[in-house]
């Protein structure tokens, strides 16, 4: 007949030599106790930690121990979820023999794991950003390769960004002549000043001249050549 009392008590004494810093018991009746297991020291001297409460059936250990996670160190809650699953494994897989020390270095192992994990996932990160760094540089030193796609693409923006500036210059050219006086339009349009000549200039002989604005200038030059003529009499005719 097992004596599980006495497997249990032989097997405390023996966690407590292997694990004196970490090993703490917490009551008698029935055993239990906690432990941390920690792993080996990965890059920047990081760790990661678990800490277990471990608790005897009275058939312990042709029944498994009643456990649970107290508290983690830098461990993600896939990596709880996966170790949870280990012991469960280890521990059907080890019933009849006190299996305490096989199941924590099943999860030693596995916390070994995580820290490689860890670090992969850090030079992979580091990777990337030197890649992606690369990219960057390779797009600012080279530009940005012209296909026809997005040349046409270009230019239809750029089209209907000059159309829309056009159209708001114009509307403010006009908006601003509706408010200049006569003078300030001449001076601000030059092309004002040859309008006239330009005018003449295009119309050629089709200019036609209102003789009749010209029909006392006759009587006015012989008035000019009498020796009595006097602009003063003018004035005073009308009178």
């Amino acid at each position: 007949m097992t004596d599980y009392g006495e497997e249990q008590r032989n097997e405390v004494e023996a966690l407590e030599s292997i694990y004196p810093d970490s090993f703490t018991v917490l009551s008698k009746n029935p055993t239990s106790f906690t432990i941390t297991v920690t792993s080996d020291a990965g890059e920047n001297d990081e760790t990661v930690q678990v800490n277990f409460k471990f608790t005897y059936v009275n058939k312990y250990p042709d029944e498994p121990p009643l456990y649970e996670i107290l508290e983690t160190e830098n461990l993600e809650d896939s990596d709880v979820a996966d170790i949870l699953t280990l012991i469960q494994q280890q521990a059907e897989e080890n019933l009849g023999m006190v299996m305490i020390f096989t199941l924590l270095t099943a999860v030693q192992e596995k916390l070994n794991e995580v820290v490689d994990q860890i670090k992969n996932r850090r030079e992979e990160e580091k990777m990337k950003k030197e890649i992606e760094a690369e990219e960057a540089e390779k797009v600012q030193f080279h530009g940005t390769i012209v296909t026809i796609e997005n040349f046409l693409s270009w230019k239809a923006k750029f089209e209907l960004e000059m159309a829309e500036l056009n159209r708001k210059k114009q509307k403010e050219e006009e908006a601003l002549k509706s408010k200049l006086t006569g003078k300030q339009l001449f001076e601000r349009d030059h092309n004002l000043d040859t309008s006239d000549i330009q005018f003449l200039e295009e119309a050629g002989n089709n200019v036609e001249v209102d003789e009749s604005l010209f029909q006392d200038m006759d009587d006015l030059e012989l008035e000019e050549d009498d020796p009595d003529f006097n602009p003063v009499d003018l004035g005073s005719d009308e009178d």
